[in-house]
């Protein structure tokens, strides 16, 4: 055999198989593409979808919490017969405090925005309970907190405990 005929045949045979492997990449470059497009978009749309029940979650959450604090819910939760103001001050502000902490990794799945909102109006209820405190005697019992926390939220044009919730409502509508 004639070494010349053999490497000659080698390169040949070799020739055409790289031509052949770059045919067919070119005739498959789009659709190998896609694929590796179509695999990071479904990492990516896995990692949303994950974390999408967990937003959802937060939102509610913090829905219930604001609930939670609208004084109207709070004073009727929270009074006792014959207790005194600041009793009923002290216990109203922990509850406050107490359901804020509870919540407050919800943070970390709502917009910036939006927890901006809620935490304002914790600091709000809380600034509203000690400044009808402050406007009371001594001798005012827990009735009157609720008299007054009541007659002021009635004076409010617009609830902000309802305004919170219906901004939280638009903000889980985004997700969709």
């Amino acid at each position: 055999m004639n070494l010349t005929y053999f490497f000659t045949q080698v390169a040949i045979i070799a020739f055409g198989g790289i031509i052949t492997v770059v045919a067919a990449y070119f005739l498959l470059k789009n659709d190998i593409q896609n694929y590796f497009r179509f695999k990071t978009l479904e990492a990516n749309k896995d990692s949303r979808g994950s974390l999408f029940p967990l937003r959802l979650q937060a939102y509610e959450r913090l829905i219930i919490f604001t609930e939670r604090i609208n004084p109207a819910n709070l004073l009727v939760r929270l009074h006792q017969q014959g207790i005194g103001v600041k009793e009923l001050q002290a216990i109203i502000l922990n509850d406050i405090k107490s359901e804020y902490q509870h919540n407050i990794t919800q943070q970390l799945y709502v917009d910036s925005v939006s927890w901006n909102v809620v935490r304002k109006l914790k600091d709000d209820t809380i600034a509203m309970i000690n400044n009808v405190v402050q406007g009371l005697p001594e001798t005012a019992t827990g009735i009157d907190i609720s008299k007054k926390v009541l007659q002021h939220m009635s004076g409010i044009e617009e609830n902000p405990y309802d305004l919170t919730i219906d901004h939280l409502k638009k903000d889980i509508h985004k997700l969709f």
